[in-house]
C-alpha cells in the first residue's frame, strides 16, 4: 500500500455507509478500544435545514490521543466543538443524538455549559493569547473560577508552562506582555493555558497550520508528552501528523464517520476502500 502523502489521480465516489453501517463499525471498534471518557451515540447536526453531521458513532479512548481526519468541509470541525458545545455559539443550529461523557449527556440543556468547557479546554487553529502578561495568560481561567490565592496561582502558572515546554523560556519575564512571544510559543502558551484549569480532555482545531515546521516539532513533541495525562482530540488536515501524533485515527467525508481505528491500522490496512483512497491522495 502506497504511504499517506503519495499522490494519485483517481477519483472516489460513494461515500456514504448507512447508520446502521456506521454501528457496526462502532461496535467492532470498541471492542478494540481502551475505556472511552466520551461516547457519540447517533450524532446529527443542522445548520437550518442543513445537515452537517450524519449519525456519528465512535468512542474517544480516555487518555489517548484521536485524530479526526478528511478533507475540509468534511465535518472535523464541527465535530470537534460538539464536544464542548462551541456550536451553541452559531445561530440557527441544532443536534440530535447523545454525547455521553462519563456517562452523562452534555447535549442536555440543563447541563453547565461553562462547567464544561473547563472539563474540555480546546486550543484554536490560530494562537489566541489575550492582551495581557505570560502570567495572566495562564492565571486567567484559575481567576474567572475564583482562585485568588497567589500562592495557588503561583504554582499552578509554573507547573502549566512546565507542561507545555515553555517554563524555561519565560520563567524570568512573567510579568512582559504575552504578544511579544513568537508564534510558537503563542499556541504552548494557549495549550498552558488550557492546563491550568485541570481539563480532562483537550480539543486542539488544526493547532500547527498557523506555524513553521520547528514550532510545529515543538507542538507535535508536546502533544506526545500531554500523552496519558489527557485526553487529546486533534483535527488535522496533515495525514503525517495524524500518523506520529495519534493513538486513534477517525477518517470523515461529508459529515459521515467512514472509519476509525487505531492510527497504525487506519494507516497501513484501512478496512474501507474510501479510507484506502482517501490517505493514498486519490481523491481529496
Amino acid at each position: 500500500m502506497k504511504m499517506p502523502w503519495m499522490i494519485a489521480d483517481e477519483k472516489t465516489t460513494n461515500m456514504s455507509p448507512s447508520h446502521a453501517e456506521q454501528a457496526t463499525a462502532a461496535a467492532a471498534a470498541r471492542a478494540e478500544l481502551p475505556a472511552p471518557i466520551a461516547r457519540v451515540h447517533d450524532l446529527r447536526l443542522f445548520y437550518g435545514a442543513t445537515e452537517a453531521l450524519h449519525g456519528i458513532v465512535m468512542d474517544f479512548p480516555r487518555h489517548q490521543v484521536t485524530s479526526l481526519i478528511g478533507p475540509s468541509g468534511c465535518g472535523k470541525s464541527t465535530l470537534l466543538r460538539c464536544l464542548n458545545r462551541m456550536n451553541d455559539l452559531i445561530d440557527d443550529v441544532r443536534t440530535t443524538g447523545q454525547i455521553l461523557m462519563d456517562g452523562q449527556d452534555i447535549t442536555d440543556p440543563a447541563v453547565d455549559v461553562i462547567e464544561l468547557r473547563r472539563r474540555v479546554g480546546m486550543v484554536f487553529q490560530r494562537p489566541t493569547p489575550f492582551p495581557k502578561s505570560i502570567y495572566e495568560n495562564v492565571a486567567y481561567g484559575l481567576r474567572i473560577a475564583g482562585v485568588r490565592d497567589r500562592a495557588t496561582l503561583d504554582e499552578v502558572v509554573e507547573s502549566s508552562l512546565q507542561r507545555a515546554a515553555l517554563w524555561d523560556e519565560v520563567k524570568d519575564r512573567l510579568g512582559e506582555s504575552a504578544m511579544g512571544l513568537s508564534g510558537g510559543q503563542h499556541q504552548r502558551l494557549c495549550i498552558a493555558r488550557a492546563i491550568a484549569v485541570n481539563p480532562e480532555i483537550i480539543l486542539m482545531d488544526e493547532p500547527c497550520s498557523a506555524l513553521d515546521p520547528r514550532s510545529t516539532a515543538r507542538i507535535e513533541e508536546l502533544i506526545s508528552a500531554l500523552r496519558g495525562q489527557y485526553t487529546i482530540i486533534i483535527v488535522t488536515h496533515n495525514m503525517q501528523q495524524a500518523a506520529r501524533v495519534s493513538n486513534f485515527t477517525a477518517f470523515l467525508y461529508e459529515g459521515t464517520l467512514i472509519e476509525f481505528g487505531a492510527t497504525t491500522q487506519v494507516f497501513t490496512t484501512p478496512r474501507k476502500k474510501e479510507t484506502e483512497d482517501y490517505i493514498t491522495g486519490r481523491f481529496g
